[in-house]
């Protein structure tokens, strides 16, 4: 379990914002090492590299440091040395970071992660948006930055109703940053949550000055379609606008197949829910270019992530248990378009990491998004943008919303 410092006493005012402090006991680690050590393995792959899935050398390269070496507790005290919060929001508790810049005129952001993920993904970017003079930028471009877990993930409520899906979370979200005090803020996103920046943005909040996002929505809805059937890409597309096709059309047809079972029947997965083991080769199964990335970490390499980074997120999951809440966005969402534009027509800021699903051409990048105030290609980085690279990625924020700030 959780500590909730300051948990509402019956009658107190469950909109309050309470601290909030992560403590899971010893009997919980104890207990995970155990299931890893009594996994009951299945037979090697037939195939020599990834077609069948996630492999079985991977899997158990990452089972024997997880059971073995890897420190929980070290996570844990990261995640304690940030100011973390509990608030209520529309009859469920929401937990979130926030980090206040000892600079003046800080602009205020809201970060959302995606799956499979949390909170642990944006770890790394706080002290650089933050504490910007400490990274070599200035401080004229200092955040103060909130990082809220969505529901069902984390140390959030699991919603026992529907209806949480990214339009609701992207009113919450407004909502929360509101209570904080804040009369304007910019918003940022990858994954799920360039889904919810994106549906923030489309209902623009007066208060919302813009959004950044490093997986943004700029398919024609008929391109999505073409992509989504398998057909071959439409004739005259730009070179790239074609490579975008074919990248998104790989993930329809190839790369997405956990997001067909959560979308269609999210609680058969009762294995990922019983099992750490099963629960990560979910995990790793995300996107070709991450799990060739993970792969190659527990091969010994030395990557954007590191071993501990890839536990670290998958424990949460795992202690906090919420491997099926999780998953239970996904049938809220099904069908409504993940990567198509939206029709946003507030500023945004875009950052085009290589190995992304895909890389979003400019053309169409300017379609989706009118106001478009920042366009980039970056050199290396992929899916996870603000945990594999960081320093890029608080780049490219600082970078994204310095044209929004007040002269």
């Amino acid at each position: 379990m959780t500590t909730r410092d300051t948990v509402a006493p019956p009658g107190a005012d469950k909109t309050a914002i309470r601290p909030f402090h992560a403590n899971f006991p010893d009997s919980e680690l104890a207990e995970l090492r155990r299931r890893i050590d009594a996994t009951r393995w299945p037979d090697r792959e037939t195939v020599s590299d990834a077609t069948q899935g996630v492999q079985l050398a991977t899997v158990q390269a990452l089972a024997r440091y997880w059971a073995s070496e890897y420190d929980w507790r070290k996570c844990e005290a990261q995640l304690n040395a940030l100011p973390q919060f509990i608030t209520e929001i529309d009859g469920l508790d929401i937990h979130f970071i926030h980090v206040r810049s000892k600079h003046e005129n800080a602009l205020p952001l809201i970060v959302t992660h995606g799956w499979p993920g949390s909170i642990v993904e944006q770890l790394k970017i706080v002290d650089p948006l933050t504490n910007p003079t400490a990274h070599g930028a200035s401080a004229a471009d200092a955040f103060d930055v909130v990082i809220p877990s969505m529901p069902g993930y984390g140390f959030s409520g699991k919603p026992t109703t529907v209806g949480w899906d990214p339009v609701r979370i992207a009113r919450a979200w407004v909502l929360l940053m509101k209570r904080l005090g804040y009369t304007k803020f910019v918003a940022q996103g990858g994954d799920w949550g360039a889904v919810v920046t994106d549906m923030m943005a489309v209902q623009a909040p007066p208060e919302l000055l813009g959004v950044h996002t490093n997986m943004p929505g700029v398919f024609p809805a008929e391109i999505d379609a073409a992509a989504f059937s398998g057909a071959p890409a439409p004739a005259g597309l730009s070179a790239d606008e074609k490579l975008a096709y074919e990248r998104l059309q790989f993930v329809y047809q190839k790369g997405i197949a956990y997001g067909y079972q959560m979308g269609l029947r999210p609680q058969t997965l009762y294995g990922i829910a019983d099992s750490p083991v099963g629960l990560a080769a979910y995990f790793l199964d995300h996107d070709a270019r991450s799990y060739a990335l993970i792969a190659r970490v527990f091969q010994g390499q030395a990557e954007g992530l590191t071993r501990d980074d890839i536990l670290d997120n998958i424990t949460i999951t795992w202690l906090t248990n919420t491997a099926l809440s999780g998953a239970r966005l996904y049938w809220e969402y099904w069908g409504k378009g993940y990567f198509n534009a939206k029709g946003v027509s507030i500023p945004v800021a875009v950052s085009v990491f290589p190995d992304e699903l895909y890389p979003a051409p400019r053309s169409w990048t300017e379609k989706a998004y009118p106001k478009l105030i920042h366009f980039n290609k970056l050199p290396r980085g992929g899916h996870f943008a603000a945990w594999e690279q960081p320093q890029i990625t608080a780049e490219e924020v600082r970078a994204g919303f310095r044209s929004l700030r007040k002269s």
